[in-house]
């Protein structure tokens, strides 16, 4: 893929984010040609945000009438982007967790692997929550038996650029804080490289986190319950059924000769 067919946009989910949402917007205008914000059924002050924006053509919204999870509005931001004409988006989280002043080093890591799902592979501080690095590690564990080990450095991290072509071909049903992890795998699967990429990532004082510890937890379990028992048929029955179809496909071949 040539310099000038590279187009990226970023696509920034947000959920009641009033007082971040604009300092996010502005951090990463600098680095993409378009920001594409999703706003998933805020409430009045995070829906007037969002509009100032259009507004001020600081970014084009995408307005969900409902709250439909992070998944969700992902979703509908990756296929407006593709609909746009970008090939390549870069996802923010809308709750200043990211350092957006590492966006460059992603996004050139995406122009070098056009092809490649780049993913931003955390360096915590000290704000960062005892139980989410536990579940981090938890999900990292299931999700190293799902792809193989160092495949994905962190599947929960959502600062990554994804090839559009790609990320919109696969069928991801997680439309919650799950979304993040199973399209990670569900790309791996179907054959799209991972880059991994080392960022700074931060919980700041006073940010609007939506992640229910006790929900979004059993969602994530579920997830990895499905993507674990599809491995294991894909490794068990697929596989070796697709093995041994084209080896009887080859032997016919060879008696019509």
């Amino acid at each position: 893929m040539s310099a000038d067919a590279f187009r990226v946009c970023a696509v920034i989910p947000t959920f009641d984010n009033p007082t971040t949402i604009a300092d996010v917007v502005a951090g990463v205008t600098p680095f993409v040609e378009r920001v594409i914000v999703v706003d998933d059924g805020s409430a009045p002050p995070g829906r007037e945000a969002v509009a100032a924006l259009q507004r001020s053509g600081a970014a084009l919204a995408v307005v969900r009438a409902r709250n439909g999870g992070k998944g969700a509005a992902v979703k509908d931001g990756l296929a407006r982007a593709h609909a746009e004409g970008f090939t390549h988006a870069l996802q923010v989280d809308a709750d200043g967790q990211h350092a957006l002043d590492d966006a460059p080093t992603l996004l050139q890591a995406a122009r070098a692997r056009p092809e490649a799902l780049v993913l931003g592979a955390p360096i915590y501080d000290q704000s960062a929550p005892r139980s989410r690095l536990v579940g981090r590690r938890i999900t990292q564990f299931w999700t190293n038996l799902e792809v193989g080990r160092g495949v994905i450095t962190d599947p929960m991290c959502g600062f990554r650029v994804y090839p559009l072509a790609r990320a919109t071909a696969v069928r991801v049903p997680a439309d919650r804080m799950d979304f993040d992890i199973e399209i990670a795998v569900r790309m791996a699967w179907a054959g799209t490289p991972v880059v991994n990429v080392p960022t700074r990532v931060r919980y700041p004082e006073g940010g609007v986190s939506h992640f229910d510890l006790l929900r979004d937890n059993l969602r994530i379990s579920w997830m990895h319950t499905r993507l674990c028992h599809l491995r294991v048929f894909e490794l068990t029955l697929l596989r070796p059924w697709r093995w041994l179809t084209r080896r009887r496909a080859r032997a016919e071949l060879g008696e019509g000769r």
